[in-house]
């Protein structure tokens, strides 16, 4: 048995406390999957069951977006994405290839014990990977289709830049008494200029910059060695398509209706 005190919220709906004597565990969380209590998130009007969201995690594959955003950016791709369009076998195996390199899954008995720890046999592997595909394809049509106009509106951003930067606790001279820092973290790379760090970005080659202060702390100095503008080469639209569509979808998800049931 377990004891719930309902009471009404403000605002609208209703707030639970819950008092599970036996177990410990609520019953929102024992009955998740029961088909009136399992809902987890609504985004507009794609809604997520807790089911649906644990299969969501298996494919989360971003380091800067907690789960909670990548469930509602899945969410609004599978409102994007046409789910009658046919996946072709290209795309299958790609979107495998990629999902398998992902987990370090390099063979066949790999992969096989990934999908007996999921839970999935072979069909449903296959109409898992998909789902994944047809997202994947959704992406790289909208990738190549606003590339070009993102380059152009920000075409500074795209510059190739070589440069060398040290960081460090310390204010330190780059070509003097760099080395003479253990803890000062020396880097050389050749990057698009919006990769860079901020103070480097619009710099002409040649110029020397800081010691600057870092927002986290410390210090950072650096120069410009060389600066080539934005071309629209394959490599460098590619780049544009990726930073569009991350602009796509922050947009779409700034003014999505998100309703999370239960967290």
């Amino acid at each position: 048995m377990d004891y719930d005190l309902v009471l009404d919220h403000p605002d609208g709906g209703t707030v639970a406390l819950t008092a599970p004597p036996e177990d410990g565990v609520p019953w929102l969380v024992d009955h998740s999957t029961h088909w009136a209590a399992g809902h987890l998130v609504s985004v507009d009007d794609v809604h997520v069951s807790v089911p649906q969201a644990l299969t969501m995690l298996r494919s989360l594959s971003r380091r800067d977006a907690s789960p909670y955003q990548e469930i509602v950016d899945q969410c609004l791709l599978a409102a994007a994405v046409d789910e009658d369009r046919p996946v072709s076998p290209a795309d299958l195996q790609a979107t495998a290839d990629e999902f398998r390199r992902g987990r370090g899954l390099h063979d066949r008995a790999a992969t096989l014990a990934w999908m007996a720890a999921a839970g999935m046999d072979g069909g449903q592997f296959e109409a898992y990977l998909a789902g994944i595909a047809r997202r994947r394809r959704f992406r790289l049509d909208k990738e190549a289709e606003l590339a070009a106009g993102h380059l152009a509106a920000h075409a500074a951003d795209f510059a190739r830049v070589k440069a060398v930067w040290a960081t460090g606790p310390e204010k330190v001279d780059l070509l003097g008494d760099v080395w003479d820092h253990a803890e000062a973290v020396v880097t050389v790379a050749t990057r698009w200029a919006g990769e860079l760090p901020g103070v480097l970005r619009d710099a002409p080659a040649g110029q020397d910059v800081g010691p600057e202060e870092l927002p986290g702390g410390g210090f950072l100095t650096g120069r410009v060695l060389s600066r080539s503008p934005a071309a629209a080469d394959p490599a460098t639209l590619a780049a544009a398509g990726r930073a569009a569509f991350a602009g796509w979808l922050a947009e779409r998800r700034a003014t999505a209706r998100v309703e999370w049931h239960w967290s």
